[in-house]
């Protein structure tokens, strides 16, 4: 069998390239709901909403009413926004005509745990370290709905307690998988584990002293002194006073250790080795 110049010369060659690679990256995108298909009654309400049409929101169509969709995507693209897909139901016919994408209704949502008490001894926040790296996502947008389906919930001014009656909760149960921790009016503290899928969220700072995964939320009304300490640090999510950062973009040397995490005006969030320090 003889070898033509082609496959010689392929034979030799360096292995191609694959074409294609699948992987995971968490998104963020707005939702629009529509309860109207009078597209001048959109319009409006969207020229209400928007101050310019060079946004390039990437947009969910979540429509209680049918549609048409074609056109509905077209007045969308001309406010400047983007939209990649719907929500199943009405739409889905459309949708897979336009190639659009079509995204599951919202599933169960996560166990938000009710804490029958509150610790009311105030604990103070550990001190200040001098040795602090920023983060490489120094994102200031607050959190939007993303592919987790978990929203963090803003906190109204009704609920807000005075200075004078912040109190701490302990809470000593493992923070399982599903689960979601919400403390408003003080400190959060967790002796024991926050596993992935979990989430902890205070208004002020968050302690964890076990294995910290999962989604850990402080300063969640805004107060940029918060703070955040693990012992061991390896969280999915961490976000101080509405700036967070994904998993994927913190520093390698903080991952597993016992970390603190501030935000600094201008910088975005910083992360401290404390066994550095």
């Amino acid at each position: 069998m003889t070898v033509s110049d082609n496959d010689s010369q392929g034979s030799s060659a360096a292995p191609a390239l694959p074409a294609l690679a699948f992987y995971g990256k968490m998104l963020t995108f707005s939702r629009l709901q529509f309860s109207t298909d009078d597209l001048s009654a959109i319009d409006a309400q969207l020229a209400a909403t928007l101050s310019n049409k060079s946004s390039n929101i990437p947009i969910l169509i979540d429509s209680e009413v049918e549609q048409d969709l074609s056109a509905l995507v077209e007045l969308l693209w001309s406010w400047g926004l983007q939209p990649i897909g719907v929500v199943t139901g009405t739409l889905d016919a459309q949708a897979r005509e336009q190639r659009l994408a079509i995204f599951p209704a919202d599933g169960k949502r996560i166990e938000r745990i009710l804490p029958s008490k509150k610790a009311a001894t105030q604990v103070s926040k550990a001190p200040d370290h001098k040795h602090t790296e920023s983060t490489s996502n120094n994102d200031t947008a607050a959190i939007n709905e993303s592919n987790t389906e978990t929203t963090i919930a803003t906190t109204t001014a009704e609920t807000l307690v005075s200075a004078e009656h912040i109190t701490s909760l302990i809470y000593d149960q493992m923070l399982r998988s599903g689960q979601s921790l919400n403390h408003v009016g003080g400190d959060l503290i967790l002796t024991n584990s926050v596993n992935s899928g979990a989430e902890a969220i205070t208004d002020n700072s968050l302690h964890v002293y076990g294995r910290a995964q999962g989604r850990l939320v402080a300063g969640a009304t805004g107060d940029k002194d918060a703070r955040i300490f693990c012992q061991v640090f390896n969280p999915s999510l961490v976000s101080v006073a509405g700036t967070y950062c994904l998993r994927d973009n913190l520093p390698e040397h903080v991952i597993d250790k016992s970390v603190q995490v501030s935000f600094v005006e201008g910088e975005g969030l910083v992360f401290t080795v404390m066994d550095d320090a």
